[in-house]
């Protein structure tokens, strides 16, 4: 009786924000565990909290050493998460979101599990799991997108999107937890307790979730019929309809999202992985201060996620502006805003008046999951089409991945130097404005063709409305 009053669009936005969270604790525990994980014997921090039961994987190496291994583990992830985005689409069109996100999580999990045991080997081992972690943890995202269409009606697309940022929490935790259970435990528990957290959640995966409303044993009809009546009918013929990968790679409108969010992306990495090196080394933070203040602001992004979403979708369900204007508006508080705070932090002293920008430059990005990110769904609705199109934007913008650390880790060689804190923060807020520009000229909202099996006069004049502002 109680599972009846509950929605299972609301079971969906649950998996779905716990999926992404778990996800990216698993992903970001590397960030602060390798601190213990590679130590250098000059650093006193470093064996500070390496307790006698959890040895470094490399000690006494050069600092050019460290550093390179350092580069490769972390970046190990990020080279595979972009080469399984397309994977993803495939995947998610053969066998469905259920199957491709829940073994995708779970061979996420057991290699955390498994990482300590790695990590006694050799950092090699390290490297291989990290790389499977990543490629399994690309497959995600494709596999969630293609589920949105066929669950969520257009009015409430904008609110389910805030479930992906279930990341930012994720990441909010991470930082804080990292810190405490390195301080008392040591760095293998890290990967323990994030695994074991992964595992727990594949259980609530498999009994949980569903395809489509119509598999699913304990929805309601009157759900049920909810559903089926305000889902585009271009979804309900995803199963006869192949992906048009040629025209998704021809299409501009794809090219317009991928783009802008390669720039938002760019400068997001700088505040999740450059984040805290900064803190650290320019604004002297002892390690546990640093994880507060690096997780908090993605704490307070999630919320931020939510009212941007909420405010998206009563934008469009009053047709205040259209769906095309109201994903621009959105996607350029994602990147403009951030863009200039972050070239204003380098060139700000008063420590306070730093964090608070800090705070509100990471906040500002997720409007995204009002514009560009929810506009995959909006010109490719299709089941398996907003999988392979997101698989194809993905390939793309999460190259920034591992550019953006790259790109820092080149300029910045003495990371207490300001002045080389300054020029990564200008070139990330450049490319965070500049890359928008594109969409701003080349992005809609419309339905395109491609997404259609044979376009209908009723399916034309759908884009249409959705793009067109009510007329007074």
């Amino acid at each position: 009786i109680i599972t009846d009053k509950i929605p299972a669009r609301l079971v969906l936005y649950f998996l779905s924000w716990s999926g992404f969270l778990v996800s990216f604790m698993m992903r970001n525990d590397m960030n602060f565990a390798l601190v213990a994980m590679i130590s250098n014997d000059n650093s006193t921090h470093n064996q500070s909290i390496i307790g006698s039961q959890s040895q470094p994987v490399l000690r006494g190496g050069t600092e050019d050493q460290t550093s390179i291994v350092k580069s490769v583990i972390i970046s190990s992830f990020y080279w595979c998460y972009v080469l399984s985005q397309v994977v993803g689409g495939v995947a998610t069109e053969m066998f469905g979101t259920k199957c491709v996100f829940g073994w995708s999580q779970l061979a996420t999990a057991l290699c955390s599990i498994l990482m300590p045991l790695a990590a006694q080997l050799h950092y090699i081992a390290v490297i291989v799991l990290r790389s499977i972690q990543g490629f399994a943890s690309g497959l995600t995202w494709p596999a969630m997108y293609a589920i949105v269409g066929y669950w969520i009606p257009l009015t409430e697309r904008s609110r389910f999107m805030s479930s992906f940022q279930g990341f930012s929490i994720g990441i909010g935790l991470t930082y804080p937890l990292c810190g405490f259970i390195l301080s008392e435990f040591g760095w293998p528990y890290v990967f323990y307790t994030t695994g074991t957290l992964g595992i727990g959640w594949c259980l609530l995966w498999y009994f949980l979730a569903y395809n489509t409303p119509r598999e699913h044993p304990r929805i309601t009809k009157e759900e049920l019929n909810y559903i089926e009546l305000n889902v585009c009918n271009e979804v309900k013929k995803w199963n006869r309809v192949k992906v048009p990968w040629l025209q998704i790679f021809r299409s501009l409108p794809a090219w317009a999202i991928a783009i802008t969010t390669f720039g938002r992306i760019f400068i997001h990495y700088i505040f999740i992985v450059n984040g805290p090196t900064f803190m650290g080394n320019v604004l002297k933070f002892n390690f546990e201060t640093n994880g507060f203040l690096s997780g908090m602001p993605f704490i307070g992004s999630y919320i931020s996620s939510v009212f941007f979403c909420y405010v998206a979708d009563k934008l469009l369900l009053y047709k205040v502006l259209s769906l095309t204007n109201v994903r621009k508006v959105f996607t350029a508080l994602s990147q403009i805003i951030p863009g200039i705070l972050l070239y204003c932090i380098g060139h700000i002293d008063n420590v306070h008046i730093l964090l608070t920008v800090w705070f509100i430059a990471v906040i500002f990005i997720t409007a995204s999951y009002a514009g560009a990110m929810a506009n995959i769904i909006d010109i490719a609705p299709n089941y398996g089409h907003s999988a392979a199109v997101l698989a194809f934007c993905q390939t793309i913008h999460m190259s920034a991945s591992f550019i953006s650390p790259l790109t820092a880790g080149f300029i910045v060689t003495q990371e207490d130097s300001i002045e080389q804190w300054q020029n990564v923060f200008q070139i990330s807020a450049i490319i965070s404005i500049s890359t928008y520009g594109f969409y701003q000229i080349f992005g809609t909202a419309e339905i395109q063709t491609w997404n259609k099996e044979t376009p209908t006069e009723d399916d034309v004049q759908e884009g249409k409305i959705l793009s067109k502002p009510k007329e007074n």
